[in-house]
């Protein structure tokens, strides 16, 4: 073989550290990249708002009372026939927290004066809508609240309600 073909076939060390260069910056940004995902990925802690909220046993939930869950940021709220509403605290006007007035027995929004009803009805607005709902299980007579999944509606209707 002459020499000009054996060089051929041969890497330089400049072609070594090249590509010894290029591999070490691709893991170095992939390892960048996955960190960024993980920093970023919301985290939504178990039984916390975002994910299923255990809100208590069904028979604590006495008729024509409201209760507040902290930790869903929601209300289960008792009609006078047993059945469960989980209202979202959120006014559907420009999502201030709403309080329960349990001296008036009702929620009264303290940014722009919107008015509910147990049920989250609007007795007065500017709200253009009841409040959202959560989905509500029973389980093992516990009440599950879903408080990743709001319900957005127009109006009350007894279909909402989650019979104990």
């Amino acid at each position: 073989m002459a020499r000009g073909q054996q060089e051929k076939h041969l890497i330089s060390r400049r072609q070594i550290f090249g590509t010894v260069w290029g591999i070490s910056l691709a893991a170095l940004l992939g390892q960048f990249g996955s960190a960024l995902f993980e920093y970023l990925k919301p985290r939504i802690p178990a039984g916390g708002f975002g994910s299923k909220v255990t809100a208590g046993l069904a028979k604590e939930f006495k008729p024509n009372t409201v209760s507040y869950v902290q930790s869903g940021r929601f209300y289960i709220s008792c009609l006078p026939d047993g059945g469960l509403l989980a209202l979202w605290q959120r006014c559907t006007h420009l999502g201030c927290a709403v309080p329960w007035r349990k001296d008036k027995k009702l929620f009264i929004c303290p940014c722009h004066g919107s008015v509910f009803t147990p049920k989250g009805e609007v007795v007065s607005g500017p709200a253009p809508r009841p409040l959202d709902l959560f989905p509500i299980q029973i389980i093992g007579g516990e009440v599950i609240v879903d408080t990743s999944q709001p319900i957005r509606r127009d109006k009350f209707d007894i279909s909402q309600v989650t019979r104990v």
